[in-house]
């Protein structure tokens, strides 16, 4: 199965879900949906085995590593968005949200939008973590997103 996620720099989000179980491969680039969200956005598409990793799981990590309640000057660059493929993705995704709401002290603002299309990031930055761990980017936003999901979700951190 895949899913589409949008929020933040793509490096951090391909990062984040690249050290998951059960997550397949990720697509790193930019995602579109219908208007007037139909311009392109950082994110990625996320291939997953749902017998390991539910979507619900993916969605509750995806709230828990960028501003998924906070709207701010860069929003249209780093849209706050589920891409779903299908009508019963994006129920599910709807729902799974719905439920997450409880867990945030603010309202969630991360939208669910059906995909429209995907173009990739330039090779140079497709896993852009694993080519540079040491890098001060990965170490001051990458590095903390992905302790946040070890300790929330008992994780292993398997991207480097």
């Amino acid at each position: 199965m895949r899913i589409g996620l949008g929020g933040g720099c793509h490096w951090c989000t391909e990062a984040v879900f690249q050290s998951l179980r059960g997550v397949e491969r990720v697509e790193q680039g930019f995602i579109r949906s219908t208007p007037p969200d139909d311009r392109w956005s950082e994110a990625v598409i996320v291939h997953f085995d749902t017998d390991v990793i539910p979507l619900e799981t993916l969605i509750e990590v995806h709230l828990r590593t960028h501003s998924s309640t906070r709207r701010h000057r860069m929003r249209e660059k780093y849209r706050s968005a589920v891409y779903a493929f299908d009508d019963d993705q994006r129920r599910a995704a709807d729902e799974a949200i719905a439920a997450a709401q409880a867990g945030f002290k603010n309202p969630l603002i991360t939208q669910v939008l059906p995909f429209v299309a995907f173009r990739a990031s330039e090779a140079r930055y497709q896993n852009y973590y694993r080519q540079h761990p040491e890098a001060a980017f990965c170490q001051r936003y990458i590095d903390p997103k992905l302790d946040r999901i070890k300790s929330r979700f008992g994780m292993q951190r398997s991207c480097r």
